[in-house]
């Protein structure tokens, strides 16, 4: 789709976004081709209000309070897409692409919190908590309401930075003229009790709704997932829907007011939350219910957060228990022996062996009578009238009894495990290695085993898990041999290399550097150094400075061996990264070229080498008069890498993606680039499919539907047909 790009230096620039990321009822996601770090939403019915909406929001951006850490808080749309037809309307908009994210609901529910991210405690939820208050904050003070509170547009990343998205939805007013651009959608669980069973298209939002949506989302946080408002209800009848609970003010846990609700058995205790956020949560639920202007402000949560993290303390037996100092004892301790185990926030070891993945053991049954049950009991159960199920629900729950009694085999298990681990209190949003938490992972196996192994056991062991892909047990193995030999540099570059693959990037980086002190001329350890500070690069304040060091580490290396074919590689890679945002491109760009250039003489059967040399070119392409020829070499570097090696999908895809762009500008051979670009996209989509590549497989298919112009339903089939 042919678009006109609106720069913010006035110039309009005519673009094509081909490839889509993702659709909804609204609107497409499309990528940018001349910034990948940018991704372009295009309205299915762009009208004048949303044009209008659009313009005052690129004209007045937020402050985003996360700038120094390289962060981006709020996608905020940066620069206007206008329709290519003539007519000039605003069609949509660009705005940051935002990568290693997940929803907010993926932290604070404890199930996909173990599976996702096992090692964020409670600091950094309370940290996660301060980043969202520190945006809303930065919204509110611009005049912004976010209007639509919700967990869907919250992304937390891994590090408790927080960015909120969809803000072409949020209310925006124009200063000039005073004009209120409303949001006509609310979710009922976030939505305040003065605007429940409100039509929200009729409504001006006002920093007090966000702020009960900002409390319920910090509440859920700290909470275990835990609503403000769910409970078990205590009359007769169906539980009321949350909306209606909302409208009455029956917060359930209520200070001064008698609510007929008590909170879940399996929910935290309102003792775990410090006593000033125990405050905050009354004045923002029971004390705003008629007062919504006393509802504690965003300002407000970042210093009681703040407050409530230098108050944490540290348990003895599991250092990833952190705990409010008003408490005794720690009770994420009691909690874990309440849900049979499943501990909320493991410990390293407990990571390590995988045990915060097994279900949650089923208690068995005592039986108190010898009678066989009667079929007859569960039928005559199912039909009691639905008017009494609620009551019926609620007296199970006060029956001690019925309660498995393992709690302290729990415990003297627990009590049995071998704690190495000292966690390090930190501000992780900081660049320091040495302050991370996420770098002093240590992985420590039983004291029983280690009398039975020697280095090269534990060594050998470490490189045939790392061979199979089990990264975690590779590090335990690795952190082993290091205990066994801690003069060892070639234990530390391959426990680094385990924390790469794992994306603990921090953590590979202090490996790295600790495997150099031991051996300066570790050549591995150079090169795979620079790797890990291009990956911290997308994250940090100062990315430019950690291209450079990455830079270097590849020069280093081939300081000591000229021939070492992967320092060229990745030092091409980086170069062609710099090139997208240098003052040259073009020279920046040919020194990438010259990099893999010297990497194919040295080893002319590198199809990695080959691939990224094709992506330079068509990089060059865009820059370039003579595009066409561009676009054909990077074609002859995609074949080659492919003769190398059939089975990669990245390549099918960039070259599908390089025929189709060539079939846009017509001539005798279009038919058959865009054919060409089809069979390509398919190719690409079947072995991602095949290797479990979920990301190259959803952009093969989006691809598709591009390239045929909305027939994807039949490609889809034929696909799926291939595939099995």
């Amino acid at each position: 789709m042919q678009v006109l790009h609106c720069l913010p230096n006035q110039k309009i620039v005519p673009i094509n976004l081909s490839v889509s990321l993702g659709r909804g009822g609204e609107a497409c996601i499309y990528t940018v081709p001349s910034d990948t770090e940018a991704v372009a939403k295009v309205y299915h019915k762009p009208d004048t209000q949303k044009a209008h909406k659009l313009e005052v929001m690129v004209l007045n951006p937020p402050e985003n309070p996360t700038a120094s850490l390289g962060h981006i808080s709020i996608a905020w749309p940066n620069e206007l897409i206008r329709a290519a037809d003539g007519s000039n309307n605003i069609i949509g908009f660009t705005m940051p692409r935002i990568r290693g994210m997940r929803p907010i609901i993926d932290f604070y529910n404890p199930r996909t919190r173990r599976q996702h991210c096992p090692l964020f405690n409670y600091q950094y939820l309370l940290r996660t908590a301060r980043n969202l208050a520190a945006a809303f904050a930065a919204l509110h003070a611009s005049g912004y309401c976010v209007g639509d509170v919700n967990e869907s547009n919250i992304l937390v990343s891994d590090t408790a930075l927080v960015t909120v998205v969809d803000t072409d939805s949020f209310q925006v007013r124009d200063p000039q003229t005073n004009i209120v651009y409303r949001t006509p959608v609310g979710k009922p669980e976030f939505t305040p009790p003065e605007l429940q069973n409100k039509t929200f298209s009729e409504c001006d939002r006002a920093t007090p709704h966000d702020l009960f949506g900002l409390g319920v989302l910090i509440f859920q946080l700290l909470m275990e997932g835990t609503h403000p408002f769910s409970g078990i209800f205590q009359n007769v009848g169906e539980p009321p829907p949350y909306e209606a609970r909302i409208a009455k003010g029956h917060f359930t846990y209520s200070v001064n007011r008698r609510v007929p609700y008590i909170p879940t058995p399996i929910a935290p205790s309102w003792e775990v939350l410090h006593p000033t956020l125990q405050q905050l949560f009354v004045r923002c639920f029971e004390d705003g219910h008629n007062n919504p202007n006393i509802r504690p402000s965003a300002q407000t949560w970042l210093l009681a957060l703040a407050e409530a993290e230098d108050a944490l303390r540290t348990c003895q037996k599991n250092p990833q228990h952190l705990y409010s100092n008003h408490l005794h004892k720690c009770p994420w301790c009691e909690r874990s022996a309440k849900l049979g185990g499943r501990d909320p926030f493991p410990s390293i070891q407990d990571v390590a062996a995988k045990k915060h993945l097994k279900p949650r053991p089923k208690p068995k049954r005592r039986r108190t009578t010898t009678t066989p049950r009667r079929r007859t009991t569960a039928v005559a159960t199912s039909r009691i009238n639905p008017k009494y199920r609620s009551t019926a629900r609620r007296i199970s729950y006060h029956q001690p009894n019925n309660q498995p009694k393992f709690y302290p085999f729990a415990l003297c298990l627990l009590g049995f495990l071998t704690l190495g681990y000292v966690d390090i209190v930190t501000k992780f949003t900081t660049s320091s290695v040495e302050e991370n938490q996420y770098t002093q992972q240590t992985l420590i196996s039983s004291k029983s085993t280690e009398t039975k192994s020697s280095f090269q056991d534990y060594y050998k062991e470490g490189r045939a898990a790392y061979a199979g892909q089990k990264y975690e047990e590779a590090i335990a193995n690795f952190a082993q041999a290091i205990q066994k030999n801690p003069d060892s540099a070639k234990a530390y570059v391959n426990r680094g290399n385990s924390h790469y693959n794992l994306k603990e990037y921090e953590a590979a980086l202090t490996d790295y550097t600790h495997a150099l002190r031991l051996n300066p001329n570790a050549i591995k350890a150079f090169v795979n150094r620079g790797n890990v500070r291009y990956m911290l690069a997308e994250y940090s304040s100062d990315p430019d400075k950690e291209y450079r060091l990455a830079i270097e580490d590849y020069n280093q290396a081939l300081r000591i061996d000229r021939d070492e074919v992967e320092a060229y590689i990745r030092r091409g890679i980086v170069r062609s990264q710099v090139a997208k945002f240098s003052g040259d491109s073009q020279k920046d760009y040919l020194r990438a070229i010259d990099d893999f250039n010297k990497a194919l003489t040295i080893s002319p059967s590198k199809p990695e080498a080959f691939y990224q040399r094709g992506l330079v070119r068509y990089q060059l392409a865009q820059y370039s008069s003579n595009f066409e020829q561009e676009y054909k070499n990077a074609l002859k570097d995609f074949n080659q890498a492919l003769q190398l090696n059939s089975r990669l999908p990245k390549v099918y895809l960039k070259r599908g993606l390089v025929r189709y762009e060539l079939a846009q500008y017509g001539g005798g051979e279009s038919n058959a680039y865009r054919q060409q670009a089809i069979e390509d996209l398919q190719k690409a989509a079947k072995i991602s499919l095949e290797k479990d590549d979920m990301d190259n497989y959803q952009q093969a298919l989006s691809s598709i539907c591009v390239v045929v112009d909305n027939k994807c339903d039949t490609l889809f089939q034929k696909t799926s047909v291939v595939e099995q």
